[in-house]
């Protein structure tokens, strides 16, 4: 069921993007849906912002919406949406594959959990209790999105992220606040403080469950970084992709509480799509319907983030944008395809034996890493640029990066080849420039032939100048002896006599 309570909205700036600012409560008006369920016809009959089905009318804002301008990695066609705010990004390097007002800041709603269990595996373990406080259980609206835990209620870390990420229940989501960080203020400190470190730029939390406040936004991409963070997480995956889970009854916990996954694109639900993973949902009238979910096909794994949409669209909206990104990217192995950066490549490894040390290449590029790329277009037209490491670990040197037009499409790691066959090293040089990104060194053995001959030519140089030496040493001795033995045969008495 969805419930609701008066408030009013108009629209102010924020950091030159437009996003939704709430009016003082108290001027009575809209009603505002503070379920993440996106309302129906059984939930509230007759608001002006309800979609029941396909075939209606489609609405100016919701026209103007999906002629919105969109930008995709390599800069071909995608189909257009509804969603004011979307992007598709791969989960597991982050290039991003579409993108349309990315980084304008909007309302959230309850996708805002992703954050909160994110904090909550990161910092406690899954069997810590969670006992639910007054300010827990009634801090916020009661007639919002909860499954009806009471005061003094304990349940488990997992339980409380699984009634969080499941069932979307606002008052867990506060009782996992003030369990990790001591009070909600304190807690939402930290989110922002976690926001920061994950590179996002447009975001602000004020809350941990996404109930409309003001200062309380984040933008599409944000939140595929977010959510890119939780699905690195193994134990955030396992739980958020649960379709069912049952509370467990205990001497603390007397009620039965079954949880549902309110994502409707699950296998045997309206939007059933195969490929998803785990997904969390969100929805008020001031945020409209958000959307982030998780899917994977074709070699890929994907997160698709649509906010300010349509009731009911953001479901259509994501599947469209999954079915257009499964469909046209794909990705390459970057060693398989990239030689410039492979030095066995190069003549300087052209050896059959050992005479001078092992001439192996020194460094090698990650086999896992990888470009994903438009289906056609050839690895030749990436431009890849080093990123050197200030502190080297592991024998890693550089990360090589690959951009398609100016976008980021993926990386990869170079680092030091140790395979403990090398006699000798020797020195090589490692080039970085515009126009020539491979390595460049020395064929010892191909260079053997003119080392011998400059020697040769050196040493008879040396013999030259020596025999011209002892040449002319020799004509000026002569001379001296000529000039002594002529001064003896003509002496006179008056040589000696200065006159």
């Amino acid at each position: 069921m969805c419930f609701i309570f008066s408030q009013k909205f108009t629209y102010t700036v924020l950091a030159e993007e437009a996003i939704p600012k709430a009016e003082d409560s108290s001027d009575t008006g809209a009603e505002e849906t503070v379920d993440d369920e996106e309302p129906t016809d059984s939930d509230n009959e007759g608001e002006e912002n309800t979609i029941d089905n396909e075939e209606e009318t489609e609405s100016v804002s919701e026209s103007a919406a999906r002629h919105l301008p969109y930008k995709t990695l390599g800069g071909i066609t995608a189909p257009l949406i509804t969603a004011e705010g979307a992007i598709v990004m791969d989960a597991d390097n982050g290039a991003i594959l579409y993108q349309k007002n990315m980084d304008t800041p909007y309302f959230p709603a309850s996708i805002t959990k992703i954050m909160t269990c994110l904090l909550a595996v990161e910092n406690c373990s899954l069997s810590e209790t969670v006992t639910m406080s007054n300010e827990a259980v009634f801090g916020i609206d009661r007639t919002s999105s909860n499954v009806g835990l009471d005061v003094g209620q304990k349940i488990s870390m997992e339980e409380a992220v699984l009634c969080v990420m499941l069932a979307s229940a606002n008052e867990a989501a506060s009782a996992i606040a003030e369990h990790v960080s001591g009070s909600i203020s304190e807690f939402t400190d930290l989110m922002n403080e976690r926001a920061a470190e994950l590179g996002c730029t447009n975001t602000h939390f004020a809350n941990a469950n996404g109930l409309p406040n003001e200062d309380h936004y984040i933008s599409p991409h944000d939140m595929a970084l977010i959510a890119k963070a939780f699905n690195d997480n193994d134990t955030c995956r396992r739980l958020a992709s649960m379709r069912t889970y049952d509370v467990a009854v205990t001497p603390t916990q007397p009620d039965e509480i079954h949880l549902l996954n309110h994502h409707k694109m699950y296998p045997g639900l309206a939007y059933a799509y195969a490929p998803v993973i785990w997904g969390k949902t969100g929805y008020t009238m001031a945020a409209g319907a958000t959307l982030v979910t998780v899917a994977e096909d074709n070699g890929m794994s994907l997160i698709c983030v649509v906010m300010k949409d349509e009731s009911e669209k953001n479901y259509t909206d994501t599947r469209t944008l999954f079915d257009f990104a499964f469909s046209s990217y794909s990705h390459l192995n970057i060693a398989e395809n990239d030689d410039s950066y492979i030095m066995e490549e190069a003549a300087f490894f052209e050896t059959d034996d050992t005479t001078f040390g092992s001439t192996k290449s020194f460094v090698s590029l990650d086999t896992t890493g990888f470009v994903v790329l438009p289906e056609g277009t050839p690895f030749s037209r990436l431009v890849s640029s080093l990123r050197y490491r200030e502190n080297p670990s592991d024998d890693v040197l550089a990360d090589v990066i690959y951009e398609l037009d100016g976008d980021y499409a993926g990386e990869c790691i170079m680092s030091m080849e140790d395979d403990g066959v090398a006699d000798v090293p020797f020195e090589t040089i490692l080039i970085d420039s515009a126009t020539d990104k491979g390595i460049r060194f020395i064929n010892i053995r191909k260079l053997v032939p003119y080392i011998i001959l400059s020697v040769l030519s050196i040493g008879l140089i040396v013999l030259m100048i020596h025999v011209i030496k002892a040449y002319n040493f020799g004509n000026a001795m002569n001379r001296r002896m000529d000039i002594k033995k002529r001064r003896r045969r003509y002496h006179s008495d008056f040589d000696d006599i200065d006159f």
